[in-house]
């Protein structure tokens, strides 16, 4: 027997056959699946003659007299940049490209994509690029909309097994490929008008929950940096790594199946039941409600910044992505002062190195994030909290989201909300002395700084940035968020207005605070 020969025999010895057990079902679970080939995509390029649409028309007469400029509108409340999306929609003549996170299949996912599907009948071209981490096991929806022939679905960096039991294992296997996520959000409509900025497409981002909403911001743009966010969107649409949901799936949704999911979204694509105030649900409408939103516009200069996709998702992920060092660059400039909103806020020791310098500079930086109590994901606390001593002793004044915040009836429009539901911050800002500002999908954490496609939006506005600045700073209110000390030997304490301070989170209760705790001994802060 030869040598090789001999050497296999014995692998289900060594292993132990419950060993080798778990390895052949791991392998019956994975059916050793590996991604099919892109198939050949040819480049496709977001549409180029804005002018040739009505809203193209509308943003060629606004942006009269700014040349270079961009006209700017915060989305600061959730049902306002639902309301956009959903007029801009309707107005939509040419193109929608939309890229997210995360579009739920709940009220107001389910409407714009229905609201996307009589866009499409029209003659629009829809493209939707979606992350894979949030599709879950909805393939088969996804196909059916792709199997119209003016909309086209791609997925982002996916896994080979697309349900059951595999899914994990092949994640687990796949890791380091996989810990890539493309986080960027941009939704650009004819050429003409754009949204970027924090918001996935679901009802806790557009105040549509009744338990929790997530206190989140957009910008709506015109003009100048309109260009940059389809130059964007593109490369991602182009990228190898971006997959046809029909490569994908090939068999989901198929022929009578899709165009029976088809007809029946059709039928469901007038019903507003369960939105509050009606959104506009016809071109007209639609076009009166940007030229009105426009009214409000701040025009400044602006800047689309983006983490182009990476080529080799297996290689090393030490060096920081582009808008972290776009970021950095800006904090270097700082003279007096930064004021940042970050759901999730996590710095390494290359960014406290940083913080130590700019303390020595005599610049004040505050930080508004979520208390355990108020974030959504524990695991992203406890990430936060194994860093939060050292972030204090460096000079950090830190603020947590108080779940109860007073302010959300500043925050969500929503009737009855804040009465019976809780806030979570998603927002991701930041506001530089007062003159520049940025506005983006950008955690101020080591996965947003490594791992995760982001995109920003850099504002150069001293109107903008003091309003945005304000608002932050009602966040850090007493009434809205705790703020935490430093004491001796690492304690820490969370104060509030007429409080006695707490010893320990917050609103919490033990078995928050045990996972948390549990996960937060692990170091694990640059995948959270």
């Amino acid at each position: 027997m030869k040598p090789e020969s001999r050497s296999a025999s014995r692998r289900p010895r060594d292993l132990g056959w419950p060993g080798f057990a778990c390895l052949l079902a791991a392998l019956w679970l994975t059916g050793c699946a590996i991604l099919p080939p892109p198939a050949g995509k040819l480049p496709e390029y977001a549409f180029s003659d804005p002018e040739a649409t009505a809203l193209g028309v509308v943003a060629r007469g606004a942006t009269e007299g700014h040349v270079g400029e961009t006209g700017l509108v915060l989305l600061d409340t959730g049902y306002q940049a639902f309301l956009m999306r959903a007029a801009l929609i309707e107005a939509a003549e040419r193109s929608i490209d939309a890229q997210y996170y995360i579009w739920n299949s709940d009220l107001s996912g389910g409407y714009l994509a229905r609201r996307l599907i009589l866009a499409a009948d029209r003659g629009v071209r829809v493209r939707l690029l979606l992350d894979d981490i949030n599709v879950k096991g909805r393939d088969d929806v996804i196909a059916a909309l792709d199997r119209h022939p003016n909309i086209e679905i791609r997925i982002f960096n996916p896994q080979a097994v697309r349900d059951g039991p595999g899914k994990m294992l092949g994640f687990l296997s796949d890791f380091r490929r996989l810990n890539r996520r493309m986080h960027n959000k941009v939704f650009v409509v004819d050429g003409a008008f754009g949204i970027v900025g924090g918001r996935n497409i679901g009802d806790e981002y557009f105040d549509l929950r009744a338990d929790m909403n997530h206190r989140d911001r957009d910008v709506l743009g015109v003009g100048a940096a309109v260009p940059a966010m389809s130059d964007a969107f593109d490369p991602y649409w182009n990228s190898p790594w971006s997959y046809p949901i029909a490569v994908l799936a090939p068999a989901a949704a198929g022929g009578s199946a899709a165009a029976m999911q088809l007809d029946q979204a059709r039928e469901r694509a007038t019903d507003t039941r369960g939105f509050w105030r009606e959104p506009p649900v016809d071109a007209a409408a639609g076009l009166t409600a940007v030229e009105q939103a426009l009214s409000d516009a701040v025009w400044a200069r602006a800047e689309m910044v983006f983490d182009p996709p990476v080529a080799d998702m297996q290689e090393e992920t030490d060096r920081p992505m582009r808008t972290a060092q776009v970021l950095h660059e800006l904090v270097a400039g700082t003279e007096s002062e930064i004021v940042i909103e970050s759901a999730y806020f996590i710095l390494g020791d290359t960014q406290l190195d940083g913080l130590a310098a700019l303390r020595s500079r005599g610049v004040r930086v505050s930080v508004l994030t979520n208390s355990l109590a108020s974030n959504d994901v524990t695991a992203n606390h406890a990430g936060y909290a194994r860093r939060r001593a050292a972030m204090l002793a460096g000079g950090l004044e830190l603020h947590e989201l108080r779940p109860d915040a007073a302010a959300c009836s500043v925050w969500v429009e929503t009737p009855g909300f804040c009465e019976a539901g809780e806030m979570s911050l998603h927002a991701k800002s930041g506001v530089f002395d007062r003159r520049v500002l940025f506005i983006g999908s950008f955690n101020v954490n080591l996965r947003s700084i490594y791992l995760n496609g982001e995109t920003l939006l850099v504002i150069h506005s001293e109107e903008l940035a003091e309003r945005v600045a304000r608002d932050i700073e009602l966040g850090m209110a007493p009434e809205n968020s705790w703020r935490i000390a430093l004491g001796a030997y690492g304690t820490l304490s969370w104060s509030a207005s007429g409080d006695e301070p707490w010893r320990r989170e917050p609103e919490t209760g033990w078995w928050e605070r045990f996972k948390s705790g549990l996960i937060a001994s692990f170091p694990l802060e640059k995948y959270l």
